[in-house]
């Protein structure tokens, strides 16, 4: 009899965990639904979200990409409401996130390869020479659109973002992992679950020493990001992470545009020395904005502070005049 329990009792703790995670899903994608529009790239739908002032002309326009576990809402909420009554204001479900499409692999997954997504969306729109804001994980991005795409690009500004590689960064397991046909069952049935119970203490340590703001969950939709699809692209923009900026680092040099990098100095998730002091030295001519006592929202820690570094941008690149062919 014991030794019954021992092989059914996995089978069935996987059965439960997979009717919750269907469930939960189910249930979080009718309470969160498309707020913007779509835009098919490369057979991809991404879902994108416009907004600008209604009386006077945009002065320009502004790209925001959000980080991991997050989503277009959440971008709009941090920056995009108050940047919106100046400029033409796009921001974007990464690929395989919110709302937005990601086919298959891990090469997908692969910050060139949603810099492609981004910028081929941002041709149909009619962007041109925009100030992209890549915030966390979109940090490892921005270079990208710096560097391949600056017809779209006039300007990046990195917030808190990852861009340099680590001592001890390649997890190569995790990587065999994510790419398995075990974690692909893994993130159908146990992970979500899982990943519910230490949400609370992941938002803390994401908005750390600050507190989270009040109904930030649910106001930014955030839920959207523990559906078992859009939780296994997270988790391979994290296998390809350490590569991609092991690669992209040494064509840093190269990137010509204005650059403005933005980081607290009390950063728990992403090291500010690391990253962001380190990109800047490299990139010629960037501007680095250390925050004192600010962890890895200063887009709401200090929100003054972060409009204003992508208003100046902004107006570094008005003489081409950005947002509209």
């Amino acid at each position: 009899m014991t030794l019954l329990l021992v092989v059914v009792a996995p089978f069935v703790l996987l059965a439960l965990g997979a009717a919750f995670t269907y469930l939960y899903a189910r249930t979080i994608e009718r309470r969160f639904p498309p707020t913007g529009r779509f835009v098919e790239v490369d057979g991809c739908r991404l879902h994108y979200r416009e907004e600008g002032p209604n009386e006077e002309p945009a002065r320009g326009a502004v790209v925001l990409l959000h980080g991991a576990s997050s989503n277009l809402v959440e971008s709009m909420l941090g920056l995009g409401r108050s940047l919106s009554q100046s400029y033409r204001v796009l921001a974007f479900d990464r690929p395989g996130h919110g709302w937005s499409e990601r086919k298959p692999g891990l090469s997908e997954a692969e910050p060139a390869r949603q810099a492609v997504l981004i910028a081929g969306a941002l041709r149909q729109l009619g962007v041109r020479n925009a100030v992209i804001v890549g915030h966390s994980w979109s940090g490892t991005i921005v270079p990208h659109l710096a560097l391949d795409h600056a017809d779209v690009t006039g300007a990046i500004l990195v917030l808190s973002g990852i861009t340099s590689p680590w001592p001890g960064g390649y997890i190569g397991w995790y990587r065999r992992l994510i790419d398995s046909q075990a974690g692909w069952l893994l993130m159908r049935t146990l992970a979500v679950p899982v990943l519910l119970m230490l949400r609370p203490s992941m938002k803390r340590k994401t908005f750390r020493p600050q507190a989270a703001p009040r109904g930030i969950v649910t106001e930014g939709f955030i839920p959207l990001a523990f559906r078992p699809r859009s939780y296994e692209a997270n988790m391979e923009d994290f296998a390809v992470m350490y590569d991609a900026v092991l690669r992209q680092s040494m064509r840093y040099r190269e990137i010509r545009l204005p650059v403005t990098v933005v980081a607290g100095d009390r950063d728990e998730i992403v090291w500010t020395d690391l990253h962001s002091v380190s990109f800047a030295r490299e990139v010629p001519g960037a501007e680095l904005i250390l925050m004192p006592g600010i962890g890895h929202m200063p887009q709401y820690a200090d929100q003054e502070t972060v409009l204003a570094a992508i208003v100046a941008l902004a107006e570094r690149v008005a003489p081409a005049r950005i947002g509209v062919d």
